[in-house]
């Protein structure tokens, strides 16, 4: 009786709990990791010392690779930058997201609310987004304004950046330099200094709480060809974007054939229509042009780099160094000449292979300063995030949770990896798609019949009509026939073309072994292997979009710009 009584007299023993339990919460939040994710744009592979180059100087991006663990074997979803990019956030592939140029649709508010910044946010988290956005959003897309509200910290434009972005995007004329790499640095260094003084950024705080931890997203629309073919070697330009690189020999890659040599191409050109790949992709052609164009993207990677270095002196500065995880990887690969082709969006290794490095300073170190050549994608990493931020991964997640494979707790994640290509328009690129082991590759083709972008522009300057109406523009009725896209080779939509490679004999994917007699077992069982990937990046639900077209907009009385 006696003690039942003091404890009812005495109210400061609650009082002195509530304290507690708050200061648990508050440890908690500040124990949780801070994260930092760097995305390039048209990254190959091996534009990075630590992933071959012999000549690209990366010396911080090695470093970061060497203390971490650097992903051999990573591949995106979709090899084209807004599928992919949708992907990496929503964690789905695209035949479940819903999302491409060529789609007629934005991702809705609902789609939005589950991508991994906006669940981290919900979640306590601190969010800026620095760079580039290639994903519409909302009820008018890149026009909607959801995004810019949906971050604590936003300084980034929709669409291509171009080297010099304060000529494109009113939201970086404040800052003091004129170059993409740097004017992104700005950003970055605002951000993590918390003193936001950076005049365009868009945020909702004068500063980041001390008392949250924070996911950055940093976005570049580099070493992409709108980045790079803009550069211009202004005398103010930095010295290595003028002349790194221009006194060395730059060899040819594998497999390179100039335009004028081509005798068989890689793909039947039923099926493939190389006549109308997009113009931007014409360096390719011949050797003059790849070598220029390869100094360019290795200027912009020695760029990349020194902003990663200058990244980690700030992170150790504001002693943020030793709880701060950093993910790096890009959106996809790109041909330079390689069996004659240019540009993405299609399923072969040089565009679906990326480098992808997790940095994670609270691993063991026996965790650590590795190489992994386990089979991963870019959709998991929204799922690792979340996994290593303690928060639940929603149900339509797609991708897989590296932290135990980062532990070396488990030794792989999947047995087989998809990926597919539905841009396909009348720039000539064909819907494929690929499964793959760590040995063998099979690649499907279906019907091409978009129409030329060589005879829609000829008829464009005959009739005075804008080219980009033609050629980009994306109206109500090609909803359907990009619905038709992801539904049909679901339904029984024949197949026209295969390949089949063995990766580990042929990793240039030289030799389609599909009507080799001896191989016809390890076909067979791909094809049933593609059939249930398929339908698990189909899924069930409806994709979580919203009609966005030249006709949807023109109803509002606003005109799309292609992005």
């Amino acid at each position: 009786m006696k003690n039942r009584v003091s404890s009812i007299i005495c109210p400061c023993n609650f009082i002195w709990l509530l304290v507690y339990l708050l200061s648990l919460q508050l440890v908690t939040a500040q124990e949780q990791p801070n994260f930092i994710f760097i995305l390039t744009d048209d990254q190959q592979y091996g534009l990075m010392g630590c992933t071959g180059n012999k000549i690209a100087q990366t010396p911080n991006l090695d470093q970061l690779a060497s203390e971490g663990v650097l992903f051999t074997n990573a591949h995106i979803t979709s090899a084209i930058c807004t599928p992919s990019r949708a992907s990496i956030l929503t964690s789905q592939f695209e035949r479940k997201h819903g999302v491409n140029f060529n789609s007629g649709t934005s991702m809705s508010e609902e789609g939005w609310n589950a991508t991994y910044p906006m669940v981290m946010r919900e979640n306590g988290y601190y969010t800026g987004w620095i760079g580039k956005n290639h994903v519409p959003i909302g009820d008018g897309g890149y026009d909607s304004g959801l995004m810019e509200k949906s971050f604590d910290y936003w300084y980034a434009g929709h669409g291509h950046l171009s080297f010099y972005p304060k000529n494109i995007h009113e939201i970086f004329e404040g800052a003091k330099s004129d170059t993409q790499v740097e004017v992104i640095a700005e950003g970055i260094q605002d951000f993590l200094s918390n003193e936001e003084k950076l005049e365009g950024a868009v945020k909702f705080l004068d500063h980041r709480p001390s008392d949250k931890s924070f996911i950055l997203s940093v976005s570049f629309n580099l070493p992409h060809g709108n980045g790079t073919s803009s550069m211009k070697q202004k005398p103010t330009d930095d010295e290595m974007y003028r002349t790194l690189y221009r006194d060395q020999e730059i060899p040819l890659p594998d497999n390179y054939i100039a335009k004028a040599n081509i005798k068989n191409p890689k793909l039947p050109l039923e099926i493939h229509h190389t006549e109308d790949r997009q113009v931007s992709y014409d360096w390719v052609d011949t050797p003059e042009g790849y070598k220029e164009r390869t100094i360019r993207q290795m200027q912009a990677m020695a760029g990349i780099d020194r902003l990663v270095g200058q990244l980690r002196e700030t992170l150790k500065k504001q002693k943020l160094d030793k709880n701060t995880v950093i993910v790096f990887t890009s959106d996809h690969g790109l041909f330079g000449g390689q069996f004659g082709l240019g540009g993405k969006a299609l399923c072969y290794e040089i565009t679906t292979h990326v480098p992808m490095i997790v940095y994670n300073p609270k691993s063991k170190k026996k965790n650590r300063k590795r190489k992994s050549n386990v089979l991963v994608q870019t959709i998991d990493i929204a799922p690792t995030l979340l996994s290593m931020a303690g928060i639940s991964i929603p149900a339509s997640y797609q991708g897989k949770d590296l932290s135990n494979l980062l532990k070396e707790e488990e030794t792989s994640v999947r047995e087989y990896l998809y990926t597919e290509n539905l841009w396909s328009t009348s720039f000539g690129n064909p819907r494929c798609e690929s499964v793959q082991d760590m040995e063998w590759k099979y690649i499907r083709y279906y019907q091409n019949n978009n129409p030329s972008a060589t005879q829609q522009i000829a008829t464009a300057k005959e009739m005075n009509i804008p080219v980009k109406n033609l050629l980009y523009q994306v109206y109500d009725k090609q909803l359907a026939l990009y619905r038709s896209f992801v539904e049909g080779p679901l339904n029984g939509e024949p197949v026209v073309y295969e390949e089949l490679y063995n990766l580990k004999n042929d990793p240039k994917e030289i030799t389609n072994l599909v009507g080799d007699d001896s191989k016809q077992e390890v076909l067979q069982k791909l094809r049933e292997v593609w059939k249930k990937e398929i339908n698990y990046a189909r899924g069930t639900d409806s994709p979580k979009v919203l009609r966005y077209t030249a006709d949807s907009e023109s109803e509002r009385g606003v005109a799309i710009e292609p992005k």
